[in-house]
């Protein structure tokens, strides 16, 4: 019994340890979105981190219509680097966790 346990321990703090590494990937990898016209492009980093923005120019000479552009295009690469990063993460918990009755509906 306790051997099990010593073993799921172990498990668990190489999980814990293959997760963090996880998270440091996901710092270099990028999604880019851009709005519908083109007129903005956002680069941000699977761990929702924005790395860059461009502008057009002609989105300078209308502010609503730069914040509407800037909502809509952020919320877009918020949502998929989000999905990315809760896929990424699960997957490598999943991989190591002990099977425990209830702890699927947990990782979801």
């Amino acid at each position: 019994m306790f051997g099990d346990m010593l073993g799921m321990m172990g498990k668990l703090k190489e999980t814990q340890k293959k997760v963090e590494a996880t998270k440091v990937r996901l710092n270099s990898v990028f999604i880019e979105e851009q709005s519908g016209d083109g007129l903005l492009k956002i680069i941000l980093s699977a761990n929702r981190e924005i790395k860059s923005i461009y502008i057009d120019n002609s989105l300078l000479q209308d502010k609503a219509q730069l914040e509407v552009h800037l909502l809509l295009t952020l919320n877009k690469a918020i949502q998929k680097a989000t999905s990315i990063n809760e896929a990424e993460l699960a997957a490598v918990a999943k991989e190591g966790m002990p099977n425990i009755p209830g702890l699927e509906g947990f990782l979801k």
